[in-house]
């Protein structure tokens, strides 16, 4: 952002205008997502979030940013089966998409009480057990480092006019939890198709819907509505508690066992029916988010399919074999089915239908800092 638009935008809130009246760029068919009574949407909080997350000074060692692990071009996923962190620490879980993660009622893949996206924001920049931005116990000299930069001074002073102190760590992850809110991604040719234009799509991208949507292959139980997702929030929706599922990807010792450390739900309630239970994913650019899964352990969306038609994966060795449809604790919507070649390559189709090119290059949503930025 140019000086003149920091200053433009300090002057309008100076003048009284209201920080609550933002703009939703919401494409094709999304509805207006849930905002925290407590951190109003702006557009310069948009703009510090950016910023903010796109800058490895938060991290510890200053090498790694928030869009280190969330790409723009992989729809703010980073293209690894798990993510490494700042001191080259690994997380146990895949990168999961940024995209519309405003309407999500769940935030990571299998933690039921984080449920604010500042409150988020705190995991990855603090959090011990993985470490990955690294900043535990140093707190302070984050805050120091923000404030020895004179964009930074414009633009929480412009965020946060109202605050004693605009630079402080409750500021930071409001600020961050308001960028991620704006990463909306409604303009896919799926949804061109589905607003009207009929060549938006291909036949087979057609023919593939009608099977996702179908008793056959029964996708559309977990990945319904306008976010292919069954957990979601919006103005004007009670919001639905947060579901978690077992789609048969492990059966380690027959008994329906996840491999250690990675056991979904059941970490947090300890309840045996939980075990291997993980957040539904929004299906949307599912195409450029490879790998796929909770770890990462399949590498693309004609092995997912290989996954789902057997009923649940089989491993035949190593320390996680097992026969995953038959792990007792599975879906009952993970029942397997048989899919013809072309019926293949058209729910291949449909899911490639969903990419949305804007989303992925839209420089709204792009690094601010210039390549030689101090």
């Amino acid at each position: 952002m140019r000086r003149a638009s920091l200053l433009a935008v300090a002057l309008a809130l100076a003048c009284g205008a209201p920080q609550d009246e933002f703009a939703w760029p919401l494409g094709e068919g999304l509805p207006v997502p849930l905002v925290p009574d407590d951190n109003p949407m702006s557009d310069a909080k948009v703009e510090l979030g950016r910023h903010l997350f796109y800058d490895k000074r938060l991290s510890g060692n200053q090498t790694q940013a928030c869009a280190s692990c969330h790409l723009q071009e992989f729809a703010f996923t980073d293209g690894l089966a798990v993510s490494e962190g700042s001191t080259g620490e690994h997380t146990p879980r895949n990168a999961m998409s940024l995209a519309n993660v405003a309407y999500a009622t769940a935030l990571t893949w299998a933690n039921p009480v984080l449920l604010d996206l500042g409150h988020q924001a705190a995991v990855p920049l603090f959090g011990a057990e993985p470490v990955e931005l690294g900043l535990r116990g140093r707190e302070d000299e984050l805050l120091a480092r923000l404030r020895e930069v004179p964009r930074y001074q414009e633009l929480f002073a412009a965020a946060f006019p109202d605050e004693p102190e605009p630079i402080s760590l409750y500021s930071l992850t409001r600020a961050l939890a308001c960028f991620e809110r704006r990463l909306l991604s409604g303009n896919s040719p799926y949804d061109r198709y589905l607003a009207g234009d009929a060549a938006a799509i291909s036949d087979s991208a057609r023919r593939g819907a009608a099977l996702f949507n179908g008793e056959k292959l029964e996708c559309f139980h977990c990945h319904a509505g306008f976010n292919f997702q069954d957990s979601v929030a919006y103005e004007g929706k009670p919001p639905r508690n947060s579901l978690f599922h077992n789609t048969g990807l492990y059966n380690i010792d027959g008994k329906g066992a996840y491999p250690p450390g990675n056991t979904g739900l059941h970490e947090f309630t300890g309840v045996a029916a939980d075990m291997g239970r993980f957040r539904v994913p929004t299906l949307r650019n599912i195409a450029v988010t490879a790998p796929y899964m909770h770890d990462g352990s399949i590498a693309t969306l004609d092995e997912v399919l290989d996954h789902y038609a057997a009923g649940g994966r089989t491993i035949a060795e190593g320390p996680y074999a097992g026969v995953g449809r038959e792990n007792p604790y599975k879906s009952s919507f993970i029942r397997g089915f048989e899919l013809g070649e072309q019926e293949r390559a058209d729910v291949l189709a449909f899911l490639e239908s969903l990419t949305d090119e804007h989303f992925l290059t839209d420089p709204e949503l792009a690094d601010p800092w210039p390549a030689d930025a101090p």
